[in-house]
């Protein structure tokens, strides 16, 4: 099995990847139908979790690769990819805030959540999709690395997916559509896991930017969501979740990659 999926062109193999982040996005809207809500402490460890994998493979499987194929002009490219992916999600998270300051009525924050969600899982999608493609295009990512890539974005994105679909059923809407419109928050990424592979595979001189852009847009869903999420909720939890995730990536990473 393994082998086969080694053998994928970097866009399947981004595809397969994102199919996966996807569908944690639809298990997490799917508990709308099964409960009114998730206990807060399981919430903390797997949102901190995430964090912690995330953060390692924004350095291990991103930034890392990049700065080996970036060249003599390697603090450029980093510095600017880096600064471009982190910015497009603070300019997104500040354009949602003033949308939902500005919205009012009956389920109008939900359907800016919801909109707000979609546009982060972009970034998500693309990074996903690069380091994957990173390894058809000559790139030191690793499959382990771009595997347990995926599986962080994908644990994240499940919190996610209950994050609109259990406001727009309080809201009054029904089960079934608030499902469909959760998990279809999470579809994007599957466009954008293809085009990043397609990208980096193509244009193979674009891979250092685009793995410094991947890792920038990691880092800042991570401060922006993840880590006031879980420290809203319980610190010591909180930190001992990014920890481990931190450690579990890593150790993945120089084992395997």
């Amino acid at each position: 099995m393994l082998d086969w999926f080694v053998g994928l062109d970097g866009w399947l193999q981004a595809l397969i990847a994102t199919l996966f982040t996807w569908f944690m996005t639809s298990a997490g809207a799917s508990l709308v139908f099964f409960c009114k809500k998730v206990g807060k402490t399981a919430f903390c460890i797997m949102t901190a979790g995430a964090a912690g994998i995330m953060l390692a493979s924004s350095f291990f499987s991103l930034l890392l690769p990049a700065l080996e194929r970036g060249g003599d002009n390697a603090y450029i490219v980093l510095t600017s990819g880096f600064v471009l992916g982190g910015f497009i999600i603070m300019l997104t998270d500040f354009i949602m805030t003033l949308a939902m300051g500005r919205e009012s009525g009956r389920g109008r924050p939900s359907a800016v959540m919801c909109v707000a969600v979609t546009v982060h899982n972009i970034p998500e999608g693309l990074a996903v999709g690069v380091a994957f493609g990173a390894l058809i295009g000559g790139g030191e990512a690793g499959l382990a690395a771009a595997a347990m890539l995926a599986i962080g974005i994908g644990i994240q994105n499940f919190p996610e997916g209950m994050c609109v679909a259990f406001p727009l059923r309080a809201n009054g809407m029904s089960r079934a559509k608030s499902f469909f419109i959760g998990q279809l928050s999470g579809a994007v990424e599957i466009v954008a896991g293809v085009i990043g592979a397609l990208a980096v595979t193509v244009i193979n001189w674009l891979l250092p930017f685009a793995l410094a852009f991947s890792s920038g847009a990691m880092i800042a869903v991570v401060c922006a969501e993840l880590v006031p999420e879980s420290f809203a909720v319980h610190k010591g939890k909180a930190t001992a979740g990014i920890v481990l995730g931190f450690a579990l990536m890593m150790i993945l990473d120089i084992a395997f990659g």
